[in-house]
């Protein structure tokens, strides 16, 4: 009589699938919070359950077997499912009790989160949220997974499962070293940035192509030998001479009251900016809700931070 193996469970899934995507059993042990050798032990478990090998483990690190290739979106499905399944219950149980995962990237969140955060509580007392860095494209990767419920992301998102609420639009300013040439100026013209050196983020940011895209318009020089690593770092860079740099207008608020080593212009004519919108799973049970906290962002922003920013009507 064959064997007949037993379904899994959602914690073996959740295990597989954050071990399918760090590539290593410790990363993943220590991304769940899980000691490595529960986390072996289940997979073990699961493996022999299912009577296939899921893992191939080598010098370079942990690799899916064919087996397991197959088997993975349908485990992503799976806890995805079993996530909106209890989020559902709890919206129909409790009102807006739940925990939400919020995604954000690092060069926005701690710049706009200190300043709506509160406010936000104040709305809605019983919402808590659990936020988490990552750059844009992990996130819109991560949340169609269910690891986050909702992520604030640059614009534009097009994709048919992904519901997009636009919230505000942030201008980037032009940094200079205090020494530097146009230091002084109030505005620059688009022409006296051709043959700048301009320094920019490590290329896993978003915000490294979009300032890519302004070097390769404006004829300026981006400085790939030196990327940084933070806006922190970014801007230190500047001030060390390596070169001059766009720098996002919720970080020159947040992070730069006293930039007697810099000199913050604006770009004349043709200033730049970027978008920023709320977005969520479109099978999401919560989308009313989210759509409701992407109407109180945008009401918070513009009274925190309106003068900063240009927030969607």
């Amino acid at each position: 009589m064959p064997k007949t193996s037993q379904p899994p469970s959602f914690k073996q899934l959740e295990y597989f699938v954050t071990i399918a995507s760090q590539s290593s059993f410790r990363r993943a042990a220590d991304e769940l919070r899980v000691s490595q050798p529960a986390l072996t032990a289940q997979i073990q478990a699961l493996e022999s359950n299912l009577g296939i090998p899921l893992f191939e483990r080598n010098r370079s690190g942990t690799l899916l077997t064919p087996e397991g290739r197959e088997l993975l979106e349908h485990a992503k499905q799976l806890i995805l499912g079993v996530r909106e399944f209890s989020q559902h219950a709890d919206l129909i149980s409790q009102g807006h009790q739940s925990t939400y995962k919020l995604g954000v990237p690092p060069t926005l969140g701690p710049y706009l989160l200190p300043n709506v955060l509160p406010a936000l509580h104040h709305r809605h007392h019983k919402l808590k949220l659990y936020v988490r860095e990552a750059p844009p494209n992990r996130l819109l990767q991560s949340l169609t997974e269910g690891l986050y419920d909702i992520a604030i992301v640059p614009l534009p998102v097009k994709r048919d499962d992904i519901s997009v609420e636009p919230l505000f639009t942030e201008p980037l300013k032009f940094v200079v070293p205090a020494d530097h040439r146009l230091a002084g100026k109030a505005q620059v013209t688009p022409s006296q940035l051709k043959g700048e050196k301009v320094l920019t983020l490590e290329g896993q940011h978003h915000f490294h192509h979009q300032v890519q895209e302004i070097c390769e318009r404006l004829g300026a020089q981006l400085q790939r030998d030196y990327e940084g690593t933070s806006l922190d770092t970014l801007r230190q860079m500047v001030v060390m001479g390596l070169g001059v740099a766009f720098l996002p207008g919720l970080y020159v608020h947040s992070e730069m009251h006293n930039p007697e080593a810099l000199h913050v212009s604006e770009l004349r004519a043709k200033p730049i900016r970027r978008q920023h919108g709320l977005v969520w799973r479109a099978s999401a049970p919560a989308r009313r809700f989210y759509r409701e906290l992407a109407s109180d962002l945008r009401a918070i922003v513009a009274e925190r931070l309106g003068d900063v920013v240009e927030v969607y009507k």
